[in-house]
């Protein structure tokens, strides 16, 4: 029988995830196989700037996902994030007749129309929508309602062109084919968040090694996404200006790092111990541990915009490997006065696993979690010889686009990000369709102007005469008979 499993890398900025699961019957999620590799020399905050390490880096995850699971892999799912995503409102207009009824035509105008939107040196990934004011009525649903004036309000989410572009190009380098693209930091959301924390109003807030990234939900819509250039290397390379390797001071920081110590509980006496011969004062580690913590918080709160401020009944959700931190909970709360802060350590899905990467449960491991939830497609091709046959079936290429259209921007699911290779199908699609349609266009003009002039020659004088001559003689012609 052949497997079946689903396979999702996700490109982090201290260590690139690759991951094998399969979908069980009673919806849990199997993980048969994980494998990191360290990216920090290529991947700095989420961006590709190697493209050859960081095609190297997926071969080789590829690779040994293969050899754990026996079987070759055909395609894989890939999580897109990184210092370059923001999103941008936009307000899409259209003036209509009196007391017309909006059709689903016209939506997905305002839709097309936001998509076509340009920005510098911008590529828009996804688009979510907030809602549709209807006159001065405001609508998740428009269709159907009468109106003379409806515009569509949108959350444009965005990403630097070369950041979208070399991403592109490290799988085409490894040749990997990607089964689909998704914005990691929604796929993260939907597997971490409640129904009820997205509705009520809630701000995640994923602390990785490089970026921390905000998202902002209410009445189950992203309404805000951001993500900041800080994360806990800064607070290892603060601690490491003490005089020692990032190493070392990574390894303090595990050890004795504090989100919040009150100031009556600092101990002026006690040392922590750099190495047998040096130490540091206690009071000075909690001063810049707490130091760039409150600066890594205060950019996150800053994200938030204010007219969320009261609407936030879902609270604060951390997650990420910078959530592990002690009482960081408590530091959220001494800053943003928000009382409902919870620290998710694991996914709301169902995950069976003996890997100890899996049940440590972390928070570490989310993204990639969420990732591979998303995923529908099989990712297995054959099985592979375990003793490394050269002379074997080659694998077939697989085209992942080939059960499917290429999807245009509207077609395209909330969520999912269209690889370099769909855009280009769907622009020669559209173009092909466009020359179609001008064909047709063109004839049908043409058949009109053959019918104009045949109509232009019946009305005018020469003609009528020359008729009227014609019927003079056929009627002469008919009396001598």
């Amino acid at each position: 029988m052949p497997k079946e499993f689903i396979v999702a890398i996700e490109l982090g900025s201290s260590k690139m995830t690759g991951i094998a699961g399969k979908k069980n019957l009673d919806g849990s999620i199997q993980v048969l196989a994980v494998v990191k590799e360290e990216s920090s020399s290529f991947i700095r905050k989420g961006y590709v700037y190697n493209i050859d390490k960081t095609a190297q880096c997926l071969t080789s995850i590829v690779s040994k996902l293969e050899k754990q699971l026996r079987t070759s892999i055909t395609q894989v799912y890939v999580g897109v994030g990184g210092q370059s995503i923001r999103s941008i409102r936009n307000v899409i207009t259209k003036e209509l007749p009196s007391d017309t009824v909006v059709t689903q035509d016209m939506v997905i105008e305002l839709m097309d129309n936001n998509r076509n939107m340009k920005y510098p040196d911008q590529e828009i990934l996804d688009a979510a929508v907030q809602e549709y004011k209807v006159d001065s009525q405001y609508q998740l649903d428009p269709v159907g309602i009468q109106c003379s004036h409806i515009e569509g309000n949108f959350l444009n989410i965005l990403q630097r062109k070369t950041f979208y572009k070399n991403l592109n190009l490290c799988f085409e380098a490894a040749g990997i084919n990607v089964a689909e693209m998704y914005l990691a930091p929604l796929a993260l959301a939907d597997s971490v968040l409640t129904e009820t924390e997205k509705r009520s109003g809630c701000v995640l807030v994923d602390l990785g090694a490089d970026t921390t990234t905000v998202s902002v939900y209410f009445k189950n819509v992203l309404r805000h996404l951001a993500v900041i250039p800080l994360g806990g290397n800064n607070i290892t390379k603060d601690i490491a200006s003490l005089q020692m390797e990032e190493q070392d001071a990574e390894k303090m920081k595990q050890k004795y790092a504090t989100a919040f110590t009150d100031n009556n509980e600092i101990d002026n006496n006690l040392k922590y111990s750099i190495d047998p011969e040096r130490q540091v004062e206690s009071r000075k580690f909690v001063e810049i541990v707490e130091g760039r913590l409150e600066e890594i918080i205060a950019n996150v709160w800053c994200q938030v915009p204010e007219e969320y401020y009261d609407k936030l009944l879902g609270g604060i959700v951390l997650t990420g490997g910078g959530s592990n931190m002690k009482d960081i909970e408590k530091a959220f709360t001494n800053y943003t006065h928000i009382d409902k802060i919870r620290t998710s350590k694991f996914v709301t899905q169902t995950i069976v696993s003996n890997l100890p990467e899996i049940n440590v449960k972390d928070g570490q491991m989310n993204t990639v979690l969420g990732l591979l939830a998303k995923g529908e497609i099989n990712c297995a091709g054959q099985e592979v010889d375990p003793n490394g046959d050269l002379f074997a079936t080659k694998q077939p290429v697989v085209d992942p686009l080939a059960d499917r259209k290429a999807r245009t921007a509207t077609e395209t699911p909330a969520g999912v990000v269209r690889t370099a290779e769909e855009i280009r199908r769907a622009e020669e699609e559209a173009r092909q369709k466009r020359e179609e349609e001008e064909r047709i266009a063109r004839e049908k003009a043409e058949e009109e102007a053959r019918i104009e002039a045949e109509r232009r020659k019946e009305n005018s004088f020469w003609h009528k005469a020359f008729k009227g001559l014609k019927k003079f003689g056929e009627d002469i012609i008919k009396e001598e008979d």
